[in-house]
């Protein structure tokens, strides 16, 4: 078997500890400690993320959408399929090295997503660009840390609080969605969207998609108060 090579390394701030990029053959893993945070070869849950989302914004002019976390680029890639040529596709990714990776040692995984000119990369706190906003996304697609139970930053777990999700819902436009990514089902996480004034759907979606792979818990929390889209079947 190809032994895994490391290729670098990125602290995450806020003493979040160390990021490690490795490969083998063709394959990209990002760990933080013993933990596998992704792997190139397991895009399911991710993709299901964007497709979600999209699909009830579908028909919104000028979509906005904001991305909290870059990664692998699985949830950019599949966002980018489902939206038009007019929508404006924000990425919020707080370490500089993990664009840096994007574009250098795993720019085949990438493809052309990173030059598409409806996105724009911004190094920074997804947190902070939510907190500016209000009204500005039409959807806010969280695939940051494990998910409301974090590993990487205590600082996340101001995202997933409800002084965060009601930031998010105010950030968001009349029947925006706040979709959210996590490894496992958080029952107290379903109680805190529907308390910020969510109205929730909890889907389950699988790492390699069809063919199977871990389960994973996705969240598609539409902004009550405004037009919703339709309900997705999945």
């Amino acid at each position: 078997m190809i032994p895994w090579a490391l290729l670098d390394t990125a602290a995450i701030p806020g003493e979040g500890g160390e990021l490690r990029l490795k490969k083998r053959g063709a394959e990209f893993s990002i760990m933080l400690g013993n933990n596998e945070l992704m792997n190139s070869r397991l895009s399911g849950s991710e993709e299901a993320l964007a497709r979600l989302s999209c699909l009830r914004i579908r028909g919104r002019q000028r979509a906005k959408i904001l991305i909290g976390g870059l990664g692998m680029g699985f949830t950019l890639r599949a966002a980018l399929a489902e939206l038009g040529s007019d929508a404006q596709v924000t990425v919020a990714e707080l370490v500089p090295a993990v664009v840096a990776w994007a574009r250098g040692p795993m720019a085949e995984v990438f493809g052309d997503s990173l030059a598409d000119p409806r996105v724009s990369i911004c190094e920074d706190d997804v947190g902070r660009l939510i907190r500016c906003g209000r009204s500005a996304y039409d959807a806010i697609l969280l695939d940051v840390d494990n998910g409301p139970e974090g590993l990487t930053r205590e600082a996340n777990d101001s995202l997933y609080d409800l002084a965060g999700l009601s930031a998010a819902r105010t950030a968001l436009s009349p029947g925006g969605v706040l979709a959210v990514w996590s490894s496992a089902p958080n029952r107290n996480f379903t109680h805190r969207l529907r308390k910020a004034g969510f109205r929730v759907d909890e889907v389950g979606a699988r790492a390699n998609g069809r063919r199977g792979g871990a389960r994973h818990t996705i969240w598609i929390a539409t902004k009550q108060g405004g037009p919703h889209a339709p309900q997705a079947h999945t």
